[in-house]
């Protein structure tokens, strides 16, 4: 009897060890993956931090010169920092039954860089990498990839790291972001983190939670309609639910936004659906009206010389009118750096500075002009039509100082010609011999506008339509080409 008891022993300790294993591994304390090495969290308002832990534990977060606790609570738990100090690197400790400690942590400016492949675009396949990478090292900027990925039902977590931007870790990360990222650092000398999450040849309601699409009658249709449905990525709400449900509730100051191919072709709906979405993201991060800064659609397609219709000149008007009416919005406009073959661009450069300009003024209160010239007012005198403009800065210019490009006037036939137009002090005026009683002019109304009115800023003005149409139903000019 007393062998056979000394042959179960070592058995028992093995189960018994087996068990404390498990009790132990059940109530080890998790934080999101978000919060992990190397991480930016955001300066100077409420900061989130949460992860799981058994039932009951109670967990207690330190940084800086702050500690807060909470009690997981089905296997949750949140704790609420506040108004850090930018700086770091800093060490932040998470215990419970263990301690988890999370190293190399920045605290500065924390933003979201998200859209489809013009902002999934990497730095190595962009202008003049070699020497973008060879310029990278800078342990101030922190990068964050998100998986792309779609899912059904919204996500809690993400399979996620935070890398220092250097030569190793900018080659594949998206380019818009980066140099986004690098003109705020610049400018701001704190440290900035960069959230990327971004997913090529997707639609902005793929971007759009389901509560938020079923709220407004003219786009719940797009959850039982939409012709991308065998498709994981476009389909509605799947990019929502994979790659920004399980980034809520990181403290932002903002996002960034590039997209709208997808939608070209729906502009009249992207009026509607893309101030949906960006009123989705703002209403689930809790954050309020964040600062939301997007990029409108660069010029692309066969340059034509004859006013005609076009369905990316509808989508970039779409971007305009949300810039215009949504609070707390910006657009960098880029007809300048566009190409004809090809739908991405490699110059980002640009697009990320511009970006950061209007960053500085809507998130950081710089008194700088931000945007190119807006039309505000038309008058029409006889057969010429002057405009007046927002954001004309400190004047009107071209940026070539050669005559105004890009215009065309109609009359009641609303058929488009072909325009001279000229800058007098504030206003430009705008006419065309064919046309005796003008009504409405256009601006850069094409597929590859061919423009260059700017402010003395140096900031271009955006494509824009006076008439009212949502859709042009003019004839197309036989000159002018498809430009498809």
């Amino acid at each position: 009897m007393r062998s056979v008891t000394l042959r179960l022993a070592p058995l028992g300790l093995l189960i018994y060890f087996l068990v404390c294993v498990a009790g132990l591994a059940s109530a080890a304390v998790k934080p999101h993956p978000l919060f992990s090495d190397n991480c930016v969290l955001q300066q100077g308002m409420k900061v989130p931090v949460w992860g799981t832990a058994a039932d009951g534990e109670k967990v207690t977060v330190k940084l800086q010169d702050q500690e807060a606790s909470a009690t997981a609570t089905g296997g949750r738990w949140r704790v609420d920092l506040n108004n850090l100090k930018p700086g770091g690197p800093f060490e932040m400790t998470i215990a419970g039954a263990d301690t988890v400690t999370v190293k190399n942590v920045l605290v500065g400016e924390v933003w979201i860089a998200s859209g489809q492949s013009n902002m999934q675009w990497t730095v190595n396949r962009s202008d003049d990498p070699e020497t973008t990478i060879a310029q990278a090292a800078n342990a101030r900027i922190r990068l964050l990839t998100v998986p792309r990925e779609a899912a059904d039902k919204p996500q809690d977590s993400v399979n996620v790291a935070w890398v220092e931007c250097n030569p190793q870790t900018v080659p594949e990360f998206s380019a818009v972001a980066y140099h986004f990222g690098r003109a705020l650092e610049a400018q701001l000398q704190v440290p900035v983190g960069l959230i990327n999450t971004s997913y090529g040849g997707t639609p902005a309601e793929a971007w759009t939670s389901k509560p938020a699409l079923e709220a407004v009658p003219e786009l719940k249709k797009l959850l039982t309609n939409s012709p991308a449905q065998n498709n994981a990525a476009q389909r509605p709400t799947g990019l929502y639910n994979a790659m920004i449900h399980p980034l809520l509730p990181y403290a932002i100051r903002g996002a960034i936004w590039y997209q709208g191919e997808s939608n070209a072709g729906r502009a009249y709906e992207y009026q509607t659906l893309f101030p949906t979405m960006i009123g989705c993201w703002r209403k689930d991060w809790g954050q309020g009206d964040f600062p939301f800064l997007f990029v409108q659609l660069a010029p692309f397609h066969k340059i034509v010389d004859q006013p005609g219709v076009s369905e990316w000149a509808e989508l970039r008007e779409a971007q305009r009118l949300t810039a215009k009416n949504v609070p707390n919005t910006a657009m960098a406009v880029i007809t300048d750096v566009g190409d004809e073959n090809d739908i991405h661009p490699q110059k980002k450069g640009p697009v990320g500075e511009r970006l950061a300009v209007a960053a500085r003024a809507l998130a950081y209160g710089e008194k700088i002009e931000y945007s190119g010239p807006a039309v505000a007012g038309v008058e029409i005198a006889g057969n010429r039509i002057s405009l007046s403009f927002d954001h004309a800065g400190s004047g009107l210019k071209t940026t070539d100082d050669g005559p105004l490009k890009g215009f065309s006037i109609a009359g009641k036939d609303n058929v488009f010609h072909n325009a001279t137009a000229e800058i007098q002090q504030d206003r430009v005026a705008v006419t065309c011999p064919e046309v005796a009683e003008p009504v409405a002019v256009r601006y850069g109304w094409a597929d590859y506008p061919v423009v260059n009115l700017a402010n003395k800023e140096g900031l271009l003005a955006s494509p824009f339509r006076t008439d009212e149409l949502p859709f042009t139903t003019m004839p197309k000019p036989e000159a002018a080409g498809s430009g498809q």
